[in-house]
């Protein structure tokens, strides 16, 4: 069963984070709308997947196919607000972005180096294999599923820069 407030408030806060990128990357400000529904569709599908048993919490292909969402919505309306899509796209994506796989990743490294003991080190280095191997995958997941809109509807796509 899904928590439709925690779902659209899910959105919500991914829209306006994506909005506060779009406005210190000197994004037009009549990207800013697109760029919040990019963001707030692609964040609460990639929440809707990861708390519904269909992908089993599975965050890597949640987030690659949540970026594919945020790259067609992209895509479709940038040339209504003629600008490129990439401008739409790249703020979207940022609320997506795995940071605490990548703060769990860095936390395990200073242990590794700190820690006295072969258990704890080993502990701290499965960790850092683990959340860094996520990290990256996740952020692999969402360049594929980001631009892959981009090259297969290059008609659409390429039409605000003529």
């Amino acid at each position: 069963m899904i928590d439709w407030s925690a779902l659209i408030q899910d959105g919500l806060f991914a829209a306006m984070a994506a909005i506060g990128f779009s406005s210190i990357s000197h994004t037009p400000t009549r990207a800013y709308t697109v760029c919040g529904l990019a963001a707030a569709l692609g964040h609460a599908s990639r929440f809707m997947m990861m708390h519904t048993d269909s992908l089993m919490g599975n965050i890597i292909i949640a987030s690659t196919l949540a970026a594919l969402i945020v790259g067609i919505t992209a895509v479709i309306l940038s040339p209504y607000i003629k600008v490129p899509a990439e401008s739409c796209l790249y703020p979207a994506l940022l609320p997506m972005i795995p940071g605490m796989y990548a703060y769990r990743t860095i936390t395990a490294l200073m242990h590794c180096i700190t820690d006295v003991g072969e258990p704890a080190v080993l502990h701290n280095l499965y960790l850092l294999c683990f959340n860094g191997f996520t990290c990256i995958a996740i952020v692999i997941g969402m360049v594929i599923g980001a631009n892959l809109p981009i090259y297969l509807l290059k008609h659409i796509s390429f039409q605000a820069t003529r």
